[in-house]
This record gives C-alpha cells, sequence and structure tokens, in this order.
C-alpha cells in the first residue's frame, strides 16, 4: 500500500537535511534523506573517515516488568537470557508460521528505575514495522509486564566509520574506546544527560548510535557539524546506507527477509536459539533446522556492469530457474554488481555459476561468501 502525500512523517531534522540540500524521499513513511552529495561519495566517507545518518524513523518500545525477560524469550528467535546489562543482542522476531516479523535489536537496560524482581528492555525496530510490531507485541502481552512504544520521543543519529571513535571523544568525557562492540552505556554527551550510546552499526565500518530525546536532536546534530567540519565528516543518506550493509551482507527487512520468510532459509540460524526452549515458530525452525531448508539466501556477484535488482529471476547454466533477486547494487568498494538472493537448496553451493534474469539480458555470475568486502 503506497503512502500518501499528507502521511509522511518527518523526523526532527527533516529541514536540517533539505538546508543541506540532501536528495529527499518517502521511506518507511518518513521523508528521508537518500543521499547530498552522491551515494558513492557517502559510501566511500564511512568506509574511510566518517559519515552521520539520521536514522530516527527507527522504532522503540521499553519492555518492563518481573515477567520482560520469559516474554521477550517467547516472541524473539535469540536467547536474552544471555544479555547483561549494557549489553545488546540481534534478534529476530518470528510470526506463528515461520516467517519473520521484524528483525531487531535487544538492549538490556539498568534496573534503577524498577521494582523488585522487574527488569527492563529496549526492543529496537524497523521504521516501516512499528506499527505491525507494537500491534503484535501488545496481542502477545499475556505476561506482567508494561510495553512503552517511546518511538516519537526519541531521536537518533547514526556515527560510522573508522574515525567515529576519535571524532565524537570530542563531544563526552565516556571513555568510548572502552564501548565494545554490541554493549553500550548511558551518560552525558554533546552537553546533554542521560544520552544511550551504543555499539552495533549496520555499515561494517564501526562506529555508534546516539540516542537522545526528539527535542534534543535538532541541537545535537548541529553540534555534530560543527565539530564535523574539523574531521571532514560528512551526512550521509539511506542510498549509502543500504550499499554499505549490502557489501557486508546484512539483510535488509521487506528485501531480504519478510513476514514469508524464515530465519534459517535467510541465514539467521546464529540467532535462532533451539535450545532456550518453546518460542513462536520454534518447532518450524527445529524441522528446518533438522532437514534443511528449501531455499537459502545466497551472495553473488555479476560479470557484467549490469545491477541485479530485487524481484529478478536467477536462472542456473541450463536456462532453469532456481532463485530471486532481493538486493543488488553496483559495489561502490569492489566496483562490481554484488547482491543476494533466494536460491532452491539444491544450488545454493559457492561458487556455482548463475545467470540474472534482466528480461532484456542474462547477466553471468557467480554465487560468493558473504560478506563481499573483508574489513
Amino acid at each position: 500500500m503506497s503512502t500518501t502525500q499528507e502521511s509522511i512523517k518527518e523526523t526532527p531534522i527533516s529541514s536540517r537535511h533539505i538546508e543541506l540540500g540532501a536528495k529527499m524521499a518517502s521511506f518507511a513513511g518518513y521523508n528521508m534523506p537518500i543521499s547530498y552529495t552522491s551515494i558513492k561519495e557517502e559510501h566511500k566517507a564511512v568506509r574511510e573517515n566518517v559519515g552521520v545518518f539520521d536514522v530516527s524513523h527507527m522504532g522503540e518500545f521499553i519492555v518492563r516488568g518481573v515477567d520482560a525477560l520469559p516474554f521477550l524469550q517467547k516472541i524473539t528467535t535469540n536467547d536474552v537470557s544471555k544479555l547483561e546489562i549494557g549489553q545488546i543482542q540481534y534478534s529476530c522476531m518470528p510470526n506463528l508460521t515461520g516467517g519473520i516479523m521484524d528483525d531487531l535489536l535487544v538492549y538490556r537496560l539498568s534496573e534503577e528505575n524498577c521494582s523488585a524482581g522487574e527488569r527492563a528492555y529496549m526492543m529496537v525496530v524497523n521504521a516501516g514495522n512499528i506499527a505491525k510490531n507494537w500491534d503484535w507485541v501488545s496481542e502477545q502481552n499475556n505476561h506482567n509486564i508494561h510495553i512503552l512504544n517511546i518511538s516519537d520521543r526519541t531521536g537518533l543519529l547514526a556515527v560510522q566509520g573508522p574515525n567515529a571513535t576519535k571524532f565524537l571523544q570530542e563531544m563526552t568525557d565516556i571513555d568510548l574506546s572502552a564501548i565494545k562492540y554490541y554493549n553500550f552505556v548511558r551518560g552525558d554527551f554533546a552537553g546533554m544527560s542521560n544520552v544511550i550510546i551504543s555499539a552495533t552499526g549496520y555499515t561494517g565500518s564501526g562506529g555508534f548510535e546516539i540516542y537522545v530525546n526528539s527535542d534534543q536532536l535538532p541541537t545535537l546534530w548541529d553540534s555534530m557539524m560543527r565539530l564535523g567540519k574539523h574531521h571532514n565528516v560528512v551526512p550521509c543518506g539511506l542510498g549509502a546506507r543500504d550499499t554499505l550493509r549490502l557489501e557486508m551482507g546484512y539483510c535488509l527487512y521487506g528485501n531480504d527477509i519478510d513476514e514469508k520468510t524464515s530465519p534459517i532459509e535467510a541465514g539467521l540460524s546464529w540467532i535462532t536459539k533451539l535450545s532456550k526452549g518453546e518460542f513462536n515458530s520454534s518447532e518450524i525452525f527445529a524441522q528446518q533446522k533438522t532437514k534443511g531448508p528449501s531455499r537459502k539466501l545466497m551472495a553473488f556477484i555479476i560479470e557484467d556492469r549490469r545491477v541485479p535488482r530485487h524481484g529478478y529471476n536467477i536462472e542456473n547454466d541450463k536456462g532453469e530457474k532456481i532463485g530471486v533477486v532481493t538486493s543488488g547494487t553496483m559495489s561502490p568498494s569492489l566496483n562490481i554488481p554484488i547482491g543476494m538472493g533466494y536460491i532452491d537448496a539444491a544450488h545454493a553451493k559457492l561458487n556455482t555459476p548463475i545467470f540474472v534474469d534482466t528480461g532484456k539480458k542474462k547477466l553471468a555470475g557467480e554465487l560468493v561468501k558473504a560478506p563481499f568486502l573483508k574489513i
């Protein structure tokens, strides 16, 4: 269903992007910057220095209560019991038929504001799935917990690149180099208190996510842009975010995973912990792990200069359809077309020759191991 112009949301700093001359477009119901200069330049900035992304369109839910852990264990695939306070986990939220409602991050929060026996977590979900996910977690909630949707009042910047630590360290007394991968701290940052600084990333080049109240985001953005002039930091749009994540073989919800794909098919068995006990669709996933899925998400490169597009059929050397493209781009780092797609299990072997049917031409390629880029 298309989003009408009237229903498109703005992030707290949409006006800043427009002032900077960003190319704007609707994404997941939000008016978002696609690029400021060029995708290639912004991509290069993140790989070599620092880029700043406005990702305030993402959704955040707080889950708190004595049953917060068993609730999250039921609705997510990963083992939430492994999380200590200050740690983060990549996971996905399955439906009841073996598909993926969303992929998400789970943060284990401090318990200083909790009553005895309570735990607190934050779920970070994809923008296009906020309403759907909220309905789902509300429907699934038959536990002694309280769920709060703080998406509209949360601002979020992703600062990515090998020099992100050096750049951001000038804005805080917190030792950023001490924050381990998939961990976070809460403290003072850029003159603001109670800021969450996490180290997850969606680019493969390192960096941090900065969570503030939405009304603080314009001030934070302006501070970063001022300081960034001394570090050659550039604002980046969603175009570069997509090319960066694809080079790393990271899934994009709606393209590579959705409600009809399972985490086992998508190569996400590593976040599907059957040993933790029963959870939504766990029996289906157990069967797929035992028998093997009928198809697998595979990475591929193309020997042509044409870019493989979402929905293009993938064929074998006999002209038989063996799969479909889910994501494709021209890799700015490698300067070759790359992509991912679901391949029938019988053909899902590394180094297998493939042909992507564009309708006018068949592009020769080969199945390879992700990530495309070794960093």
